[in-house]
């Protein structure tokens, strides 16, 4: 398995169109639903399914011989709470919001190079406008963190930051994550005081459930608490 590289007759190669379909780049960090404490950074490469549904691709970074380490499905984009709420209750609580990730700054869209903050801040501004009101529902599977060669073991169901105090050591990594590709969360923050004023969002009382009960749950008895509580189909 040395080689990737799969072709037809005449060098013809295969298509790949769905990859062709990814449309946006984002940099967050999640957080372990079943271990509150312990976060990593993501890059998600997205794409547009329909008007309500995004899914995106995550990989622990954003260069050659990225690893694919997870997953994320995003609703709704346009109709607000409208395609959430027809969701089962216990689904709900899978899912988790970004009003905070965007509000503090620490969610992005990486610039990309050739553009000045001044033209790219109005784009990524308009992203947020519509990330604001949407829930995410994320799994990792390569746990790259804790140094796993390999994926291993069961999906991790991931969560967002939901305030500024939660793990407070994630300030730190995310200055890093700035300095690394020329971005400023701090700066961020200001220009999206805006964004939080034109809508004041509120989150769902049933989304970012997860992360929320489980952190009161020994770490043992995490993974089955998870089980009990959305498992009821």
């Amino acid at each position: 398995m040395a080689s990737c590289n799969i072709h037809g007759h005449d060098d013809k190669k295969q298509h790949f169109k769905p990859l062709n379909d990814i449309c946006g780049h984002l940099n967050a960090f999640h957080v372990y639903a079943t271990e509150p404490g312990r976060f990593l950074e993501t890059k998600h490469y997205c794409a547009q399914l329909n008007k309500d549904f995004r899914q995106c691709l995550l990989y622990d970074f954003g260069e050659k011989d990225a690893r694919l380490i997870g997953s994320m499905f995003y609703l709704p984009l346009n109709t607000r709470h409208q395609v959430f709420e027809s969701l089962p209750q216990e689904e709900r609580y899978y899912w988790h919001s970004h009003v905070f990730e965007v509000t503090s700054g620490m969610l992005i869209t990486p610039k990309p190079p050739g553009l000045t903050d001044a033209e790219w801040d109005p784009v990524e501004s308009k992203e947020m406008e519509d990330l604001i009101h949407v829930y995410g529902k994320v799994y990792h599977l390569w746990q790259v963190d804790r140094g796993d060669q390999v994926p291993m073991g069961s999906p991790s169901l991931m969560a967002s930051f939901t305030h500024s105090d939660e793990i407070p050591k994630v300030w730190k990594k995310v200055a890093e994550r700035d300095q690394k590709i020329n971005a400023d969360c701090m700066c961020k923050r200001h220009i999206r005081k805006d964004i939080e004023a034109k809508y004041a969002p509120k989150t769902h009382a049933d989304s970012d459930q997860a992360k929320n009960h489980m952190s009161n749950f020994p770490r043992k008895s995490r993974d089955n608490s998870l089980k009990a509580l959305y498992v009821s189909r």
